[in-house]
């Protein structure tokens, strides 16, 4: 006769060693299935002497188990202490092979034989088993592996971690210690990671121990039949091609649920995406009555909330009315929404009035609005105007919001809706002014936490990108068409990505597509009597290719990305159907063609404007928001910039004029460029680098001179400084009234004597613009923006 229990709780991991802790200490019947011969075996499999964090560091513990952050070791120690203390009924090797559900409630198999009858089930079974591959060639290659378990086993050899998540860091930083360390990031940050892991990888980074590839991915592995090393890894980057000779490659790519075995016991999943997690209620149970999951499976990776639904799920299968740990702390941040009769309750209302958020499970949400914010703005006030550089991302709660674009036109948008999404992709400016409307509320998520959840939710990816190819086309390619029609260039639109110097179309090829830019920058070029000559710089937000689809012929000029670019490629048969309907649209079109046309001619007539800008592109120009040239034929080398740049910062200069290449006589000093996706602000530990509302990049008081934006910026614009003390210059009296008065003692730019981070910001709190400009006596010194390139390189000629 098959044993019967109250509750079987299938998995062993945090939240099913919680679970049965709580039925232990209850005296609940229950059984704990394991079907490995080690409880925790996720943790178990961590590598030897792993640090294991205790996060959220916000969330309270509740759990009849112990948990404190401390080496795997310690960790699987307290638990199993916990477990024989309570006398938890656990049977190792007990692999469940199907569960199925009767009046009586369910019968679980183990093995294919041996039979268990529980009134409930908890699956807490996680996703160590489904582990996700390279998806490339050479994926099972003997010197690729999916898993670390004892980084002492190597010693003196190079080897390639993929991965972004905590485990890829944790395996990296642990092989560093004995071995050459690459890490390859397919991101610009590690957006995934727990805080002490991102400052730990940071570190490492920037002392040289590890070296990073970021927006990276392997195309191939191939294994070496000769030679020291094993192997050798292709990666696309984006500055093209890299080779990595190594003697392994280990990928921590994450794991996928285990759906077949989930659907089998009839739980059902929201999509089909493969990364899908189950539909379970708030109080974590299945569309299958009495049959509950938690943890990693549900979506909840992290051990802290792992346990305390663990605890909560036990709770709620007897009967007891019990809130989740994190609770009081949504309930402050939710209480003041229309209606407010629980947390439950207002989770509940937002995922019913936000569609782009629905595929998120529950559980996914409430992390979500633990980093978020909730606006209730006055009706007229603005939200963001336009050219602000900021880059969270709004989803409208209740009320509405108008847009007003750059060419005046004006819309609504309401309930369900969401902007801000074109500066979270693209990093530039914001393209509109956004105004509160009456009654509107709105849901402000960072960038850092939007950029997660795209990752790990596809629908909700699909969802903006989708948004953004209909916003991008209306805004940006055709703001005369009407919804209909963008509609119907959007469906037949896609999403394109180009490494540097990738070539999007050739001179002479026939013109199918026209490209807008959604990230990055293009250069225009043509072949002249067997020579390149660059005709134009495109920006993020333009669009080339569309004049071989007006003029019928074929294409006039290659295009190729100047830095790692997207694109948005609108078809062109639908393009032109488009055009063909609508008279003020091909008007403007056709201008913008006679005129591009006519620049066009001039820089074939005299290349030198082109090749000016290919010097620019050249110098970090592509990826610039801003940029401080110097007309050497105006130059009268006083030093003026230098002077006022110090004497506005603290008696420390950011710029060095004399430094920097020249070409024509322009000349590019070290100066902070502003990048669209600023390299330096993806690795700071104290997150002290910040883009302002008008765009310049700056380092806040916070810094605490780590380095790492010093050795992240490719143009060595940033270095470390100490405080100065100085008295004020001529210059600095005439132009600010800066420094010290009569009789007053000389400040020091930071009395703690620590050095610093230090960059040019724009001079950002001075309304009259940057000082090394305003101090030049002969106009030499500019500051243009990318869009500028072509008309200053012509005027150059």
């Amino acid at each position: 006769m098959a044993d019967r229990v109250d509750i079987a709780i299938v998995g062993s991991g945090p939240a099913g060693l919680s679970a049965a802790a709580r039925a232990a200490e209850c005296k609940t019947p229950h059984v704990l299935l394991e079907a490995s011969p080690h409880l925790a075996q996720t943790i178990h499999r961590y590598q030897k002497g792993k640090h294991v964090m205790e996060e959220p560091a916000s969330l309270p513990l509740r759990a009849s188990l112990p948990f404190r952050a401390g080496s795997r070791e310690q960790v699987l120690a307290a638990w199993e202490e916990g477990i024989r203390r309570l006398g938890v009924n656990l049977r190792l090797g007990a692999e469940v092979t199907a569960i199925e559900r009767d009046e009586k409630g369910f019968r679980l198999l183990i093995g294919g034989r041996e039979a268990i009858m529980a009134r409930s089930v908890v699956l807490a079974i996680g996703l160590q088993g489904n582990i996700r591959k390279l998806g490339v060639p050479g994926q099972d290659l003997p010197c690729v592996q999916y898993q670390l378990d004892d980084p002492e086993e190597f010693q003196g050899e190079t080897i390639v971690v993929v991965g972004a998540g905590d485990a890829a860091i944790e395996n990296a930083l642990a092989l560093a210690f004995r071995n050459q360390v690459i890490i390859v990031n397919r991101r610009d940050e590690f957006s995934r990671a727990k805080e002490g892991n991102l400052k730990a990888i940071l570190k490492a980074i920037e002392e040289g121990r590890i070296e990073c590839y970021y927006r990276s991915q392997p195309e191939r592995v191939e294994q070496l039949a000769v030679g020291r090393r094993r192997a050798r890894v292709v990666l696309a980057t984006p500055d093209g091609e890299a080779q990595i000779l190594c003697d392994r490659v280990i990928a921590r790519l994450g794991a996928l649920p285990p759906r077949a075995f989930v659907e089998r016991c009839g739980v059902k999943f929201p999509s089909a995406d493969p990364a899908a997690v189950p539909v379970i209620s708030p109080r974590y149970e299945s569309n299958v009555p009495g049959l509950y999951i938690i943890g990693a499976l549900a979506g909840y990776p992290l051990i802290k909330q792992a346990m305390n639904q663990g605890y909560e799920v036990v709770e709620t299968i007897l009967g007891r009315q019990v809130e989740p740990a994190d609770a009081p702390l949504l309930q402050r941040k939710l209480e003041r929404l229309p209606g407010f009769a629980g947390v439950d309750g207002a989770i509940e209302w937002i995922r019913k009035r936000t569609p782009v958020l629905s595929p998120l499970s529950p559980l996914q949400l409430r992390e979500l609005l633990l980093e978020a914010d909730i606006q209730f703005p006055t009706a007229g006030k603005p939200v963001f105007r336009r050219n602000d550089y900021t880059d969270s991302f709004y989803v409208i709660l209740a009320g509405q919001t108008e847009v007003e674009t750059a060419d005046g036109r004006r819309f609504r948008l309401r309930q369900g809706e969401f902007f801000g999404e074109m500066s979270l992709i693209s990093g530039r400016r914001r393209n509109a002014t956004v105004m509160a409307g009456e009654g509107c509320i709105l849901l402000e998520i960072p960038r850092r936490t939007m950029l997660r959840i795209m990752q790990s939710v596809e629908e909700v990816k699909q969802a903006i990108d989708r948004a953004f190819l209909k916003r991008a086309i209306q805004s940006r390619l055709a703001p005369e068409a009407t919804p209909e029609q963008v509609e119907e260039l959007a469906r037949e639109s896609s999403l394109h990505r180009f490494r540097a110097g990738e070539i999007l179309f050739a001179e002479g090829e026939i013109g199918d597509c026209l490209h807008l830019v959604r990230s990055g920058s293009l250069m225009v070029s043509r072949n002249i009597a067997g020579r390149e000559v660059v005709l134009s710089y495109v920006a993020a937000g333009n669009y080339v290719g569309e004049m071989a689809l007006l003029g019928e012929t074929r294409r006039t000029a290659t295009v190729r990305a100047a830095i790692a670019t997207e694109t948005i490629r609108v078809d062109g048969k639908s393009f032109k159907r488009v055009v063909e309907r609508n008279p003020v649209l091909r008007l403007r079109l056709q201008a913008e063609m006679r005129q591009r046309t006519a620049q066009n001619v001039a820089m074939q007539v005299d290349p030198r404007g082109g090749d000016l800008i290919s010097f620019l592109l050249a110098q970090g120009a592509g990826e610039a928001t801003d940029i401080l040239l110097i007309d050497e034929s105006l130059c009268i080398r006083c030093d003026n910039c230098e002077k006022a740049c110090a004497e506005t910062h603290g008696g420390t200069s950011r710029l060095d004029r004399e430094a920097g290449p020249t070409f024509a006589e322009v000349h590019v000093p070290t100066s902070c460029r502003h990048c669209e996706h600023p390299h330096c602000m993806k690795d700071c530990p104290p997150d002290a680098i910040h883009r302002a509302p008008n765009g310049e990049v700056y380092i806040a008081d916070n810094c605490i001179g780590c380095g790492n934006c010093v050795e992240n910026c490719p143009y060595g614009v940033i270095h470390l400084a100490g405080p100065v003390a100085r008295k004020p210059g001529l210059l600095a009296w005439l132009l600010f009234g800066l420094g010290p008065g009569p009789g007053e003692a000389p400040k020091r730019s930071d009395p703690s004597g620590e050095k610093k981070a230090v960059k040019c910001d724009m001079c950002r709190d001075l309304p009259g613009g940057p000082a090394c400009v305003r101090s030049c006596p002969t106009g030499a010194a500019i500051r243009i923006t990318p869009e500028e390139f072509a008309s200053y390189a012509r005027a150059r000629r």
